[in-house]
């Protein structure tokens, strides 16, 4: 994000998008953020960040998968809203299907790559309180289109 302005639209509130990719397997890809990063470090979560002004939620997810993961990624729907009770942030998660590229963290913002099933991702003992809502959003979706979020 140097360089770049963070966006905040006509509702005063920052946007932050956050993406689920899921192997054939089941496992969702997760991170362990940095230790140096300003917000929540060490803690496990879906990979995202902050939209940028002038930036698309779906840019933003393209863009922070780069970023952070050296990935191409194609963001398939949005499934998911969480706004703060406590600050003017809201946060947008989405399905996404990695396009291209192993994922390979960013050492800046990214301290581990983590594959982990619902259960793990929604109960890591490191995980962000949000994951647990964001994983029961992403479990109906893909019941609802048979076991695949594509």
């Amino acid at each position: 994000m140097a360089g770049q302005s963070v966006q905040i639209p006509d509702d005063g509130r920052l946007h932050g998008v956050v993406a689920a990719i899921r192997r054939e397997d089941g496992r969702w890809l997760m991170i362990r953020r940095s230790a140096q990063v300003a917000r929540a470090p060490l803690k496990v979560c879906f990979p995202g960040g902050a939209v940028e002004s002038g930036e698309s939620l779906e840019a933003a997810l393209v863009r922070e998968m780069r970023e952070e993961l050296g990935i191409d990624v194609r963001p398939l729907r949005c499934c998911w809203r969480w706004e703060s009770p406590s600050t003017p942030l809201t946060i947008w998660g989405y399905l996404v299907r990695l396009d291209s590229g192993e994922p390979t963290p960013n050492p800046a913002e990214v301290a581990e790559v983590l594959w982990l099933d619902a259960d793990q991702a929604a109960n890591h003992p490191d995980g962000l309180p949000t994951n647990r809502e964001f994983v029961a959003c992403l479990m109906e979706e893909t019941t609802e289109t048979g076991g695949s979020p594509v």
